[in-house]
């Protein structure tokens, strides 16, 4: 009774911010079966009835974690790239390194959205395609760019099939660079940009490699 006391006292939106961001915190340290409705509003400091209420079913609640961190990375990518004039490297390593140190200074919202929601199937496995989706679309405009500026060397399912590759191996090294200790947002960003620019250097110069 103490706690519905308590939550009236502040408004909702700030009421439901807290349970999302305690819900995040289980979510991460348990995985989605294992997480607890109980604990979840006890770090949020509310009664379990009142999670319910203002968030529903614990699908409902991790769902909602999904779309609130996802929406976070994608804005912080979003925002990290900004630069009317700059040119694509530029760009590409501004979104990359916002990407790692969102994922360095979030490491709950990176274990929800890399791991815990992954392994969970539908309906959250949809909520992360629509994420990586953005993520890709991002990477293909920057590399389409990049291969417009190099007159046309590169094919439009090149961009794609690069994006594809680049945004995947974001993913793996986000989750390598968090479990690492010592490894930097800054130096995971510039190991991806030195590994995939250096070969889009050459791609967009006609160079290829080939099996033999």
């Amino acid at each position: 009774m103490e706690h519905a006391v308590k939550a009236r006292r502040l408004p909702r939106v700030v009421r439901e911010r807290q349970m999302v961001d305690a819900a995040v915190r289980c979510f991460a340290r348990h995985g989605y079966r294992a997480a607890s409705m109980d604990e979840i509003a006890e770090l949020a400091g509310v009664s379990k009835p009142l999670v319910y209420l203002y968030l529903g079913s614990k699908e409902e609640l991790f769902t909602a974690c999904i779309r609130r961190e996802a929406g976070a990375l994608l804005g912080a990518v979003a925002a990290g790239a900004e630069g009317a004039g700059l040119p694509p490297d530029e760009r590409l390593w501004a979104g990359l390194l916002a990407f790692f140190t969102y994922a360095a200074e979030h490491p709950d919202s990176w274990m929800v959205l890399s791991l815990r929601a992954r392994t969970q199937g539908e309906p959250f496995a949809g909520e992360l395609a629509r994420l990586r989706d953005e993520i890709v679309g991002f990477v293909a405009g920057l590399i389409g760019e990049a291969a417009r500026e190099a007159d046309g060397v590169v094919t439009g399912r090149d961009v794609n099939a690069l994006a594809q590759a680049l945004a995947g191996a974001a993913e793996s090294l986000a989750t390598w660079a968090n479990e690492t200790p010592g490894v930097t947002a800054k130096e995971a960003a510039a190991t991806l940009m030195n590994f995939a620019w250096a070969g889009l250097g050459n791609l967009m110069k006609g160079e290829r490699w080939s099996p033999r």
